[in-house]
């Protein structure tokens, strides 16, 4: 088996590049493993490294190094693929994969705890050919996390921050609605919405939990429609939006438990894929038939 760490150099405020170096060579010298080290030149470069590899054959355990959108990019590279596995060593801002395994989400930072952890089938969302592990959105939360990156490189905020900031920006700035198509489970509603987040984990964007019984093993996705609001009304909704209390907005909110949606939008409009955003005008989002082998510290609690 080869262990291979595929370290994204820019993730997070601190470079974390030695840290893993030594990680990594512990493992090799206390183990006995066969382990590499491959740093990301560019966006995407995480999934050309992972599919390669992986078709390169024999067994292989992926450690996506960074963050969110570094394992994102790790998934679409190892699925469908037999032969690989992965787990994420968080030094990105968000890691908000991890945050559904509680506190134990410390136990990634060393990977003395993961070489040799017990793996499980992790659904993914599928958008237009394109893979998601934890959220997959469209509307005013795709437009934020486009511009969270370049908050996040003031030294005076962190993930979280960042992220609030973006979303008063884009509130109070850039507009709130959007006209769209959307069609699930035979229903068809159009209409002015603020967003569409479908959640495959109960976290994101910096540690919104958005969807609190959201499960990525039970093979649905947690769909919050969101209808068109006012800026006034924004401080009243967002603290509990953020908080997963969206059940005490019906008027606004409405929760679906689905295994498929479409979105269809006049102009092309924005779609986050844990971090990582295209634009499209048709959005297809499902639970991919395909999971992702995700490897974790031994004796986790979910």
């Amino acid at each position: 088996m080869k262990h291979i760490f595929i370290i994204n150099p820019t993730a997070g405020k601190q470079d974390s590049r030695q840290r893993i170096y030594d990680m990594a060579k512990e493992l090799r010298e206390k183990h006995e493993l066969d382990v590499q080290c491959i740093l990301t030149k560019k966006q995407g470069h995480a999934t050309e490294i992972a599919r390669k590899l992986c078709k390169e054959g024999g067994e292989l355990r992926f450690y996506a190094c960074g963050g969110d959108g570094t394992a994102n990019e790790v998934a679409n590279g190892i699925l469908g693929f037999d032969n690989a596995a992965m787990t994420m060593v968080p030094v990105g801002t968000g890691n908000d994969l991890l945050k559904n395994f509680g506190d134990d989400l410390e136990k990634f930072r060393d990977v003395e705890n993961l070489w040799d952890g017990p793996v499980f089938p992790m659904d993914v969302i599928e958008v237009n050919g394109r893979y998601a592990l934890t959220i997959a959105c469209s509307g005013i939360d795709a437009r934020v996390a486009a511009d969270v990156h370049k908050y996040s490189e003031s030294p005076l905020l962190d993930g979280k921050s960042s992220y609030i900031v973006s979303l008063l920006v884009n509130f109070f700035f850039k507009g709130i609605g959007s006209h769209w198509k959307v069609e699930m489970d035979g229903e068809e509603m159009e209409g002015d919405w603020s967003l569409v987040s479908v959640c495959n984990g109960r976290y994101y964007g910096g540690g919104f939990y958005a969807v609190p019984e959201a499960d990525p093993r039970d093979g649905l996705l947690d769909v919050l429609l969101v209808k068109k609001i006012t800026r006034a009304q924004v401080p009243g909704l967002i603290g509990k939006y953020k908080a997963g209390r969206y059940k005490e907005l019906p008027e606004y909110i409405t929760h679906y438990r689905t295994d498929r949606l479409e979105i269809h939008s006049p102009t092309p409009t924005a779609v986050n894929l844990d971090g990582e955003l295209k634009m499209e005008t048709d959005i297809s989002m499902s639970i991919a038939k395909e999971k992702v082998r995700f490897f974790y510290p031994k004796g986790l609690t979910w």
